[in-house]
C-alpha cells in the first residue's frame, strides 16, 4: 500500500484547484522539453495533488501544440498515481446535452501531427489501450459528479481530432453516425496514451460545450456559446475534483486493473542493444522497467 497522488489536468476554462492547501506554482525540468505551464501542487482534504493546465495559463497551447510528452513525464516525476484529464468536448448525441459530463472509455484517434510515443529507435515498446482508461479511477470521477448533482453519462467514445478548426459538417456526420463517436475533443490524444506508457491511471472526464456540427436544430459550432457553457463547466469540474480525495482514500493498493504494470511486458529491445541516450530520457516514465 501507498498513499496516492491525484494529478488533475485541466482543459480549457480550468487554470487552477479551489480549496489546496500549501498551493505552490513548481517548475519541473522534464527530458522531452518544457511542459505546458509550471505544476500547482498541494494537497486538498489531506491528499497531495498536483495540478497542470494543458494548455497554459493564459490559453497559449494550442491543441497540437500541447507537450503532451512532457506534461505526463513532469506528472510521473513529481510521484503522481492517479490523472484526472478534464476537458471540453462536443457532442454526438441528442442526449448528451451541453453542460452533461461524460466518463469516457474509448477513444478514436485521428490526431496526426503530435509525438505519440516515449519509446522509439533504440527502445522499442508496445503496451495495450485496448481499454485505455482506468476503470477505477473512472468509476470515482463518476460517483464525485453525482454527488455534485452533474448530469453526467457512465462511459463513451471520444473523437480525438487534430484541430484547431472544428469538424466540417460531413465529418461530423460520419463520426457520429459510421463511426459510432459520442463525444469529439482535440486533447486526450495522445495524452491517454502516453499515460499509459508511463503506468499512471488515467481518467477522462468530458465537459460538453456544443453539438459540434452535425445537429439539425444547432447549427455550426459558436465560440461565443462554447466559453458561456465553459464557465459553467469548469465551476462543475472543480466541483468533481474536490471530491475525489474521499472517494479514492488514504492508501492505494496495486491498480486492480493493471495500469500501473503496463510496462511489464512491453519492451522489445534486449537490453544491450538499448539506446543509453533514449534510456536517459526514459529513467522517469520507464524507471521500474529499465532499473529493474
Amino acid at each position: 500500500m501507498s498513499a496516492p497522488k491525484i494529478a488533475v489536468i485541466g482543459g480549457s476554462g480550468i487554470y487552477d484547484i479551489d480549496g489546496l492547501e500549501g498551493a505552490t506554482w513548481t517548475t519541473v525540468e522534464t527530458p522531452w522539453g518544457a511542459p505546458s505551464d509550471d505544476l500547482l501542487t498541494g494537497s486538498l482534504n489531506g491528499t497531495d495533488m498536483v495540478f497542470l493546465p494543458r494548455h497554459g495559463r493564459g490559453h497559449v497551447h494550442s491543441p497540437t501544440t500541447v507537450p503532451y510528452r512532457a506534461n505526463i513525464d513532469a506528472l510521473k516525476r513529481l510521484g503522481c498515481t492517479d490523472v484526472i484529464s478534464v476537458s471540453a468536448c462536443g457532442s454526438f448525441r441528442e442526449n448528451m446535452v451541453p453542460g452533461d459530463f461524460v466518463i469516457v472509455d474509448q477513444f478514436i484517434d485521428r490526431t496526426f501531427a503530435r509525438e505519440k510515443s516515449f519509446f522509439g529507435t533504440g527502445c522499442v515498446a508496445h503496451v495495450s489501450v485496448a481499454h485505455p482508461t482506468c476503470p477505477r479511477l473512472g468509476a470515482a470521477c463518476l460517483e464525485a459528479a453525482r454527488d455534485a448533482g452533474i448530469t453526467v453519462h457512465d462511459g463513451g467514445t471520444y473523437l480525438a481530432m487534430e484541430g484547431p478548426q472544428f469538424s466540417t459538417l460531413a465529418e461530423s456526420k460520419m463520426y457520429r453516425e459510421s463511426w459510432g463517436a459520442d463525444v469529439i475533443g482535440m486533447t486526450n490524444m495522445p495524452e491517454a496514451k502516453l499515460a499509459r506508457e508511463a503506468e499512471l491511471c488515467y481518467a477522462s472526464v468530458a465537459m460538453i460545450t456544443d453539438y459540434d456540427s452535425w445537429h439539425p436544430d444547432h447549427g455550426e459550432v459558436d465560440v461565443t456559446e462554447i466559453i458561456k457553457t465553459l464557465m459553467g463547466n469548469a465551476d462543475k469540474g472543480r466541483a468533481l475534483v474536490s471530491r475525489l480525495p474521499a472517494l479514492l482514500g488514504t492508501e492505494r493498493a496495486p491498480c486492480p486493473h493493471g495500469c500501473d504494470r503496463a510496462l511489464e511486458y512491453a519492451i522489445l529491445t534486449q537490453p544491450d542493444a538499448r539506446d543509453p541516450a533514449l534510456m536517459a530520457k526514459l529513467d522517469a516514465v520507464a524507471g521500474r522497467i529499465i532499473s529493474a
